[in-house]
């Protein structure tokens, strides 16, 4: 056993005989922060020295620091990569409920869900179980040559019951960006199909996220996703985003909304009708800043869609699952969008798992536009796949019979009283919010809402002085905290975090530099 240990290590002679002998003596083990964790073994069962091999330049690195090992070989989503190797990594060991524990058994409450997703929190067991039990039974079916297995199907099924009326076709994806990715392919098919073949530009929101994928990265109105990447492309357009705090209409519910439909309607026209295939919107902008418009904006682009004869696409990746209050954001104003994206709370990130939620519309004119033996090009290795079709079917137990989609609700009350709580701060300029999905925005001048001269790095200190008071949230390069707690929080655990932030707050307030800017 410790021979192929030895050789993907890379290491031989002295050093593999140094590395092999806590085996021989102890048995088999793993590596656990830096150093060899070994297991008895019984006397018969010790394992015969090995013969020496020359020696390799890649000796002892079983024996490096796990932080110099991330740091020379993983790549980290969205970071700078000179940063990160300067900085390197806060490795995290566990979780349970809210809380995570670090490298160094520090305790830091979640306030953020991971990253929006682990929305039934950490260390729930009968989705452990279900994960084991799947993969014990039947760890992978591919959905290719018609094949298929119980729990996509299930799921599926569960899923269109869940969702809002007229959503009855469902693709399973790894995630939201190639959810994002598969909605575009399958829009793309649709015209086509239909004898629209002109239709193809698209309009999302300024601020808006729709993955960091090839194409939905050019959806998302966000610069770090289009820097360098040559995004976006000819056939993504924006228009602005519905941001009533940076809004001239603030206080205008009515105006907000009725800008947003007439710069959708202007941008149609610009582009011109017949060559328009659908607008993608988040039903409240997530890694835009956490942008919540009017009640009453959603339904008001889905009657605009309607009226302009173009697909609405709701990427509720962040929103759906009990996020903003009911199971899906687009229930709270009875809107059926024609293509829905899904993913992060679906499994609660336990496991990878995305979808595509698609109207009889749209699956009929695909299916009527080829002849009945020609194949629908397009697929993966991983749709469907049965483990995380068997997680999302329990992560949706949880939600339903479990009581946690319901305990949400609940503690909505506490985290909206955390947000106003904290309007009073000096630094803050905004507090908003819907369920459990809020932000706070900072500024340097309450009254003009000038923000702060980004040379401060204010979103640095921000996280990591919460990360010091030991709460974890996500802190916006433009001074925005986003805060997307687990449904399964505590009124005790809200008023926690809220007071941690505080804390953080109160010490950035201290800096000499900080009260210096302050108007």
């Amino acid at each position: 056993m410790w021979q192929g240990h030895c050789r993907r290590a890379g290491l031989s002679g002295t050093g593999a005989a140094q590395y092999a002998a806590p085996f021989r003596q102890y048995g088999p083990g793993r590596l656990v922060n830096g150093s060899i964790e070994t297991f008895p073994l019984r006397h018969k069962d010790r394992l015969r020295p090995m013969t020496t091999m020359a020696s390799t330049p890649k000796m002892h690195q079983s024996n490096r620091n796990l932080l110099d090992i991330d740091r020379d070989h993983l790549i980290h989503s969205v970071t700078s990569f000179r940063a990160h190797e300067a900085r390197g990594a806060t490795m995290l060991q566990s979780g349970k409920g809210m809380w995570l524990t670090d490298m160094d058994g520090r305790e830091v409450l979640d306030a953020f869900a991971g990253l929006w997703c682990v929305n039934v929190g950490y260390g729930q067991d009968s989705i452990v179980e279900a994960a084991a039990e799947q993969m014990r039974r039947l760890p992978y079916a591919t959905g290719y040559f018609h094949f298929g297995c119980e729990p996509a199907a299930r799921l599926a099924e569960r899923l269109v019951a869940l969702s809002p009326e007229g959503l009855e076709h469902v693709y399973f994806t790894l995630g939201g960006s190639d959810a994002v990715d598969s909605a575009i392919r399958y829009i793309t098919h649709y015209y086509n199909a239909i004898g629209k073949p002109a239709k193809k530009q698209c309009i999302a929101l300024e601020r808006g996220y729709h993955g960091s994928s090839s194409t939905g990265a050019g959806l998302t109105a966000l610069a770090n996703f289009h820097r360098n990447f040559d995004l976006p492309l000819r056939w993504q357009h924006h228009i602005s985003s519905p941001y009533p705090y940076r809004s001239d209409l603030e206080g205008d519910d009515a105006a907000i909304i009725a800008r947003s439909v007439q710069q959708l309607k202007d941008r149609v026209a610009e582009l011109g009708a017949d060559n328009v295939a659908a607008f993608f919107c988040e039903p409240i902008q997530g890694s835009g800043g956490v942008i919540v418009p009017p009640v009453g904006w959603l339904k008001a682009m889905r009657q605009a869609c309607d009226e302009l004869d173009i697909l609405l696409v709701a990427d509720e990746v962040i929103t759906a699952f009990g996020r903003t209050g009911p199971m899906f954001a687009c229930e709270a104003e009875g809107v059926t969008p024609d293509l829905m994206t899904v993913a992060k709370g679906l499994t609660s990130g336990y496991v990878p798992m995305g979808a595509v939620l698609m109207s009889d519309k749209v699956y009929q004119g695909i299916a009527d536009g080829a002849a009945a033996d020609v194949v629908i090009g397009h697929g993966a290795t991983y749709s469907g796949h049965p483990v995380s079709a068997a997680v999302g079917l329990e992560v949706l137990r949880l939600y339903t019979e479990g009581g946690i989609l319901a305990n949400g609700q609940k503690v909505a009350a506490r985290f909206d009283a955390g947000l106003a709580g904290l309007a009073d701060h000096p630094l803050v300029g905004d507090t908003r919010g819907r369920g459990l999905l809020g932000a706070i925005e900072l500024v340097a001048d309450k009254g003009t809402k000038a923000r702060f001269d980004p040379a401060l790095k204010v979103a640095d200190r921000l996280f990591n002085d919460g990360y010091a008071n030991g709460v974890i949230f996500r802190a916006f390069a433009d001074n925005i905290i986003g805060l997307a707690p687990a449904l399964c929080a505590t009124d005790a655990e809200m008023d926690e975090i809220f007071a941690r932030i505080r804390k953080t707050l109160d010490g950035l307030l201290e800096q000499a530099d900080i009260r210096a800017t302050l108007g």
